[in-house]
């Protein structure tokens, strides 16, 4: 059953995300993937023992969740709602009042291409909703999105298995990640087909769901983009950029 939210619940939150280290940690994990306590450490710039007093309470809130492998453990966002609520404060942070701050190098990689939670952010991620929209394989509006009967064809082709509920509209919500299969990207869960993020940096959707988590996890796979280290940013390989071209209609900058 879900809590009851008043100002005071919200404001629990808030001051929570709204310490900077602990920002820095959440942002750190927006690739999607689980990293250790010293990991975070590292993109928090503090101490072991702080962060460990951070990580508890980020945990008991259940906005991070643990995963234990033998003596170690490690954190990831708790869930696609937890994410979901990062990029919308990204987005409100991106309309604010302007900053001083010095770009550089991994700024740019970032707006070209990044990991959003478990699907493509960025200029990469705008571009391939615009591709499959312009190709009537998905519609969207309102924040939701179809996948056609054309549009599952040509997944089921690329190599992505979407499992029930391909052609039928689908709003937000929570679910389970994507699991891979035999080299094919096959999702199953509660979690909604296809719906749209507002991208930060573009201003414009990209595409989120279990279609964005199974696009991003088949394209990494591949070989088509790769991590960049120590960043969200992600990297097209040369074997992306004829990809995209030859599959998507567009040649990443």
């Amino acid at each position: 059953m879900s809590n009851l939210v008043s100002g005071t619940t919200i404001a629990e939150v808030a001051a929570l995300i709204g310490d900077v280290a602990r920002g820095n940690m959440l942002s750190a994990l927006m690739d999607g993937r689980a990293l250790s306590a010293g990991e975070l450490a590292f993109h928090a710039g503090v101490s072991a023992p702080t962060t460990s007093g951070h990580l508890a309470k980020l945990t008991e809130a259940q906005i991070l969740a643990v995963e234990k492998q033998g003596r170690h453990r490690y954190y990831r966002l708790a869930s696609p709602s937890v994410a979901a609520a990062l990029e919308a404060l990204m987005s409100l942070s991106a309309e604010g009042p302007k900053r001083h701050r010095p770009t550089g190098p991994r700024d740019e990689a970032m707006r070209a291409a990044r990991t959003c939670y478990d699907h493509l952010a960025g200029r990469l991620g705008v571009a391939i909703a615009d591709s499959l929209v312009s190709r009537d394989w998905v519609r969207l509006a309102d924040g939701a999105g179809l996948v056609t009967p054309e549009g599952n064809r040509f997944l089921c082709d690329f190599g992505i298995d979407l499992g029930q509920g391909a052609g039928q509209r689908s709003g937000k919500g929570a679910g389970k990640r994507a699991v891979q299969d035999l080299g094919a990207t096959v999702v199953h869960s509660a979690r909604p087909l296809c719906r749209t993020c507002l991208d930060w940096s573009e201003r414009r959707p990209h595409l989120a769901g279990r279609l964005g988590a199974a696009l991003c996890s088949h394209l990494l796979r591949k070989g088509w983009i790769d991590r960049v280290k120590d960043s969200r940013a992600i990297a097209v390989t040369p074997a992306g950029a004829s990809g995209f071209l030859e599959t998507f209609g567009f040649s990443p900058a």
